[in-house]
C-alpha cells in the first residue's frame, strides 16, 4: 500500500476527518477561477497577460486578486524579474503542480459528462 493509499485509508475511516480534509481544499480552490488560473500554469510559466488571455471572461482585477490568494496559499510562486520593463511571472509550486492528477481527473469527468448530456439532449 502507498502512503497517498495509507492517508486516504486513515482519512476515510472517519467522516469528520475526511470531511475537513475537503474543506481544507475547498478553502484553497474555491471560486470559479482559482481551478482555470492552475490549468493554465500546468502549461509553464506564464506573464499576467498571457494567463488574462488564456481564461475567457477574467477581468484583470478578478486575476489579480485570485493571483495574491493562491500566492498565499503556496500554490503559485510570483517572480519579479529586475528588467525594463518589469517583468512578472508565474508558476505552480510543488503543491500547484501536485494538482494536476486532480485536473486531469476532472477534465475527463468534464469531457464525458458534457458527452452524456449532449447524448440526453438529443434523445
Amino acid at each position: 500500500m502507498s502512503p497517498f493509499e495509507k492517508e486516504l485509508k486513515n482519512v476515510k475511516s472517519c467522516s469528520s476527518e475526511f470531511i475537513l480534509a475537503v474543506n481544507d481544499t475547498l478553502n484553497v480552490l474555491s471560486g470559479k477561477w482559482k481551478l482555470p488560473i492552475i490549468g493554465t500554469l500546468l502549461f509553464g510559466k506564464k506573464r499576467f497577460k498571457e494567463i488574462e488571455r488564456g481564461i475567457p471572461n477574467i477581468t484583470a482585477r478578478m486575476l489579480s486578486k485570485e493571483l495574491k490568494e493562491l500566492e498565499l496559499n503556496g500554490m503559485i510562486k510570483r517572480t519579479v524579474y529586475d528588467s525594463i520593463p518589469v517583468c512578472i511571472e508565474y508558476e505552480l509550486t510543488k503543491s500547484g503542480k501536485s494538482l494536476t492528477m486532480v485536473l486531469d481527473s476532472m477534465a475527463v469527468w468534464g469531457l464525458r459528462h458534457r458527452k452524456l448530456t449532449m447524448i440526453a439532449e438529443k434523445v
